[in-house]
């Protein structure tokens, strides 16, 4: 989501400082003194064990369920169900955990489960875009749950001057981020993909909102996700936030559990009728069809630190070579959707090696108008000939496709607009590739990646179709030689976008 340099982060910790998320609510600005959660319900006893019942025939059989989590609302029900459901252990990893209202709902759900009695381990990357370290820090010192932060070395905890120390004695090692994102409950229900914690990919957000796409997983097969999260967990890149951070707040951490669940209570943050929606989760999760019983599931993550090099910013990773290797051996087709496409003369050579042996590729990704990233558009902007002349269909997501009515299923919000955030690959029509990997080169290179790679037809060609039908005129422009959306934005943000090209393509 976010391309940067290292000075860039300097330059936003120079910004004017506002009042933080656990200031707002300490000194009631968010929480409230109402008593909103005497209307309240508790969480009821665990169905967990019950709702996996269901599906013990096809755990017997040594079969995997998954099920493609396409709308935002769906993403977030289906995790607070399973936060609100867990029993022993709720571990996560995420690149951005926001301090927006899904961001503190989120945070005051793990804490409710961790007061449970539940070990909740949450580990996030050090830039905590839109977060709140303080207030991470505070719910890390409730004795069930603890908070990591990976590769600590430009944001969290650090003074000016060590930031500036490290952009200049360690520029390779700034620009290298966590980006998977698991969410593992009880060792046997896991949400994987594009979706980080925030408004914007929830469909909660006024003004923008992501298109993105979740793989829930049920089944042996996601102890490879759970493995892959306990060697994050456990490698020297990932400190204890109370290591690298003193406490600010003026009040026990007592104080801003109750705030939160306070703040949580307000039915104007968390609306009655998505509790609602969340206590139907099981039975639409159980209901017919809805999962995929699959034999072949894989699932790919690089090591942390992503690759051994030390002097460039290059190296690749399993997941690039994962993702290179699905696409030469591809002999009918190649679709997929990504946000940030900033292909690697690499990367191109493979595209127009497998459009030369006739298999057809299909890109879309966000247009001018719809993306959230003018320095990765820009970047984008400098291959997009090249791709289409290589013969590569390129289609650009529309701000506001028509697909937005179907997808985005949570409370009425005014219109925003529809930016992609999906990383998915379909080959063949018979494997699809669901995760974190963006088409760019800190993807392939800087950011460790996770992907789902699953064989499975009848999967693969629901997700096909549906990424087909969003290249449709409706849903997304198609680019050219003799036509480019970039058209049809305004002339700012044009030379906006014209402005990011002195940013180096090898850290976009």
């Amino acid at each position: 989501m976010w391309r940067f340099i290292g000075m860039l982060f300097i330059l936003t910790g120079c910004a004017k400082k506002e009042l933080s998320p656990l200031e707002s609510l300490i000194t009631h600005e968010k929480s409230a003194d109402k008593p909103f959660c005497d209307d309240v319900p508790p969480v009821g006893p665990s169905q967990m064990q019950e709702f996996l019942a269901t599906f013990q025939p096809q755990f017997d059989a040594g079969k995997t369920g998954v099920y493609s989590i396409e709308d935002g609302a769906g993403a977030l029900s289906a995790r607070a169900w399973l936060t609100d459901n867990a029993t022993e252990t709720i571990e996560a990893q995420y690149f951005i955990f926001s301090a927006d209202n899904v961001g503190l709902l989120a945070t005051e759900r793990l804490l409710l489960a961790a007061e449970r009695g539940v070990k909740v381990r949450l580990l996030v990357d050090d830039l905590l875009a839109h977060g709140d370290a303080q207030l991470l820090l505070a719910v890390s010192l409730h004795p069930n749950m603890d908070v990591r932060i990976y590769n600590p070395n430009i944001n969290i905890g650090k003074s000016l001057s060590k930031q500036i120390t490290n952009v200049l004695t360690d520029f390779r090692g700034i620009n290298q981020r966590m980006h998977n994102k698991t969410f593992i409950v009880d060792g046997q229900a896991v949400i994987t993909g594009g979706r980080n914690v925030g408004d914007e990919y929830y469909d909660f957000h006024p003004s923008y909102n992501f298109r993105d796409r979740d793989i829930l997983v049920l089944g042996a097969e996601n102890k490879q996700i759970q493995d892959s999260f306990y060697q994050f967990w456990n490698s020297e890149y990932s400190v204890p936030i109370e290591k690298i951070l003193q406490p600010e707040f003026t009040v026990k951490e007592e104080e801003v559990w109750d705030k939160m669940h306070r703040y949580a209570c307000d039915p104007t943050r968390f609306i009655p009728s998505f509790r609602e929606r969340i206590q139907k989760e099981a039975a639409f999760l159980s209901s017919e069809g809805r999962l995929h019983w699959v034999d072949n599931f894989e699932y790919i993550s690089d090591k942390p630190g992503k690759n051994d090099e030390t002097s460039t910013l290059g190296g690749g990773g399993k997941s690039t070579d994962a993702l290179i290797a699905l696409v030469k051996g591809a002999k009918k087709s190649v679709v997929m959707q990504t946000p940030y496409l900033v292909v690697t003369d690499l990367g191109l050579g493979l595209f127009a090696e497998t459009v030369k042996r006739g298999v057809p590729v299909h890109m879309t990704t966000n247009s001018l108008l719809a993306t959230d990233g003018l320095t990765a558009f820009n970047g984008y902007a400098r291959v997009r000939k090249s791709l289409i002349n290589v013969g590569v269909k390129i289609y650009e997501f529309r701000p506001y496709p028509a697909v937005q009515k179907e997808l985005m299923t949570g409370p009425p919000i005014p219109e925003s607009v529809y930016g992609l955030h999906a990383k998915t690959m379909v080959i063949d029509e018979e494997i699809a590739i669901i995760g974190t990997f963006n088409l760019d080169p800190r993807s392939a290179n800087l950011n460790t990646e996770g992907i789902v790679i699953i064989r499975d037809a009848k999967l693969a060609k629901q997700i096909h179709d549906q990424m087909m039908l969003e290249t449709q005129p409706e849903n997304s422009w198609e680019v050219t030689k003799d036509y480019n959306p970039d058209q049809n934005a305004s002339f700012g943000t044009r030379f906006k976008m014209f402005l990011m090209g002195f940013i180096p393509k090898s850290i976009l």
